[in-house]
């Protein structure tokens, strides 16, 4: 089967589709099979990133190693089960169609609660939730004093992690391996940074996930969507010498890919 990764919370602007986009390339660059699916049927940020790519592949005949994305199937409602939600027929037939030629299927998840991404979590052998360095982003996550700046308990995002913990154990699956990537670091050790880590660190031991660097805030990134590319494409699109900003940013992706210790994925790009 399919190994499932989703990379969900339920806020936008934190790099979900960035993150998807890079896992998904640098796996499909190390020879796996990698299966696709964006959640948000409305932006479809993800599944853009995709479609800018596949053109602009097309436009300047060439070819590098990509994610198969899928849109999900529409069902006709005649073919529904007595009391079946179509979200879930939908997002079932998607990864039934996925999972016989995929190593690994990366969903992106919308940022807001909705039924598609219920499920998705639910599914997650490998979930990432990537969060902008800051305590706006992190009571997406708990609860703080703020006096103290200590944990008072787990908000609404984390409860839903919880939840679909307890669905995968009712029907025997292996756990959520579940990571927390700090986004948009700032390169000083500001006061601030230290105290987001702090709390991130005394949460990941109270409900169970690991935490890991993600992406500093970048101007290439925001320069690659439009062609779809990826920092792991540059040299193959006549980028002869990277500059020290993209040489960092591909070490960034290098890291997070060994971070998330996917099963038979050895870095080596």
């Amino acid at each position: 089967m399919a190994h499932i990764i989703v990379v969900g919370n339920e806020k936008g602007g934190s790099g979900k589709s960035t993150t998807c986009m890079h896992v998904g390339t640098a796996l499909a660059r190390m020879g796996h099979r990698v299966g696709a699916l964006d959640l948000d049927l409305r932006q479809r940020s993800f599944g853009r990133y995709v479609e800018n790519r596949r053109a602009w592949l097309a436009k300047n005949n060439v070819s590098l190693p990509s994610p198969d994305y899928r849109e999900l199937p529409e069902v006709d409602p005649a073919t529904l089960q007595p009391g079946e939600n179509p979200f879930d027929h939908r997002l079932s037939a998607a990864i039934g169609e996925l999972d016989p030629v995929s190593d690994f299927i990366v969903i992106d998840c919308p940022g807001s609660h909705t039924r598609l991404s219920q499920v998705a979590h639910s599914l997650a052998d490998t979930l990432i939730t990537p969060l902008n360095d800051s305590f706006v982003d992190f009571d997406l996550l708990a609860r703080i004093d703020p006096d103290t700046n200590k944990v008072k308990g787990p908000s609404i995002y984390s409860e839903m992690v919880w939840n679909a913990r307890q669905l995968r154990a009712q029907a025997g699956l292996k756990p959520i391996d579940w990571i927390v990537l700090r986004n948009r670091l700032g390169a000083q050790q500001m006061h601030n940074k230290k105290k987001v880590g702090a709390a991130l660190e005394d949460l990941s031991k109270r409900i169970g996930f690991r935490v890991a660097p993600g992406f500093t805030e970048r101007v290439i990134f925001r320069e690659l969507f439009p062609r779809g590319l990826t920092l792991l494409d540059l040299r193959d699109t006549g980028v002869d010498q990277l500059n020290l900003s993209n040489i960092a940013a591909r070490q960034e992706v290098r890291d997070l890919i060994a971070e998330l210790r996917l099963p038979g994925v050895s870095v080596n790009f």
